[in-house]
């Protein structure tokens, strides 16, 4: 049995991490910098970041290579360097986590190519299996525990990572970005994310939703996810709040107290897999571990005491009830 899997049939609750690239952005990422590159370049700091996570209370972290795909690292001319960029990442994460003292699982970060796949855009289902599969295998060879497919809007490259991680027999989780409406931008619901991984001849540890437009959206595609009953552990990775352009940088207005009233909500919600996304810092970690522990379980929240708690949602709906999203204004030129 797989570490994460030992801490489930063990645990009735996990803190997963907090974000990756508002913490680097912190240590002088700068924009337009690939954060892969600094697992060889600035392996200090990749090291600090994990340990932010392990230090806060955390039992798993996703490791710095979430553009590790050879597509994403084209970009910054490195897509020659895709086995060495993630083998590095999962190589400093497991010494972080073998140095805590306790169990800490290491899950290899697998975002999406960037490319848009067949039938709609230029990337086939063969080429995204052997690039998923390429980073996949260096994250393994560093010594990952799992791998962790995140951000995925399109149901295609999710089965595509699906089959790139069963061609190597490494156990996985996959969480997918609901942003538009309740939907992710390819049009998917919650309801259909548990029918996608439903279907999936190599089925995940654990499956949901992170990153998106807010806490409150986010909770509520989690009760979306428990309300059709999924035979596997639902996954809660939210947002600290909504981002703000202030003084020339992004800030996010979620407190800590906050998020640790988001971490319980989502426990309440359904989730077993709780941690944080864009705007996450290692104090907000040590809030959620601190509510999680000392908070018993409740009864699931409902929408009007998931806003209440948490603001408004950004639709009125999510996507579940067979009302269409409303349609974007096209503006003709004048």
């Amino acid at each position: 049995m797989d570490a994460l899997s030992k801490l489930l049939a063990e645990r009735d609750w996990i803190l997963a991490d907090g974000a990756t690239g508002t913490n680097l952005f912190a240590m002088g990422l700068e924009a337009g910098e690939a954060p892969e590159l600094w697992n060889v370049d600035q392996p200090a700091k990749i090291r600090a970041l994990y340990d932010g996570s392990i230090n806060a209370g955390s039992d798993m972290f996703l490791t710095n290579s979430f553009g590790g795909t050879a597509s994403r690292l084209k970009l910054h001319n490195a897509q020659d360097r895709v086995r060495e960029l993630n083998r590095v990442a999962a190589e400093i994460g497991r010494e972080a986590a073998d140095a805590s003292g306790r169990t800490v699982v290491v899950a290899g970060s697998v975002g999406p190519t960037g490319d848009i796949m067949e039938p709609v855009g230029d990337l086939s289902h063969a080429l995204a299996v052997e690039m998923f599969e390429e980073q996949a295998s260096g994250l393994m060879e560093g010594g990952a525990d799992i791998l962790w497919v995140e951000t995925i809007s399109a149901p295609e490259e999710f089965r595509a990572a699906a089959e790139a991680f069963a061609n190597l027999n490494a156990p996985w989780c996959g969480t997918m970005s609901f942003d538009t409406a309740g939907r992710t931008m390819m049009g998917l619901t919650s309801v259909n994310m548990v029918s996608l991984v439903a279907g999936i001849p190599n089925q995940p540890i654990a499956f949901g939703a992170n990153c998106g437009v807010g806490a409150s959206d986010l909770l509520r595609t989690i009760l979306g996810f428990a309300k059709e009953n999924p035979n596997m552990p639902v996954i809660a990775k939210g947002n600290a709040g909504i981002p703000k352009y202030q003084d020339g940088h992004i800030h996010y207005d979620g407190t800590p107290e906050l998020m640790g009233e988001y971490a319980v909500m989502a426990r309440n919600c359904g989730a077993r897999i709780i941690g944080g996304c864009c705007g996450t810092m290692p104090v907000h970690l040590e809030k959620m571990r601190e509510a999680l522990e000392n908070t018993p379980k409740g009864p699931a929240p409902n929408l009007a005491e998931i806003e209440a708690a948490m603001g408004g949602f950004s639709s009125p709906d999510d996507g579940t009830s067979g009302i269409a999203p409303p349609k974007r204004e096209r503006r003709r030129r004048k």
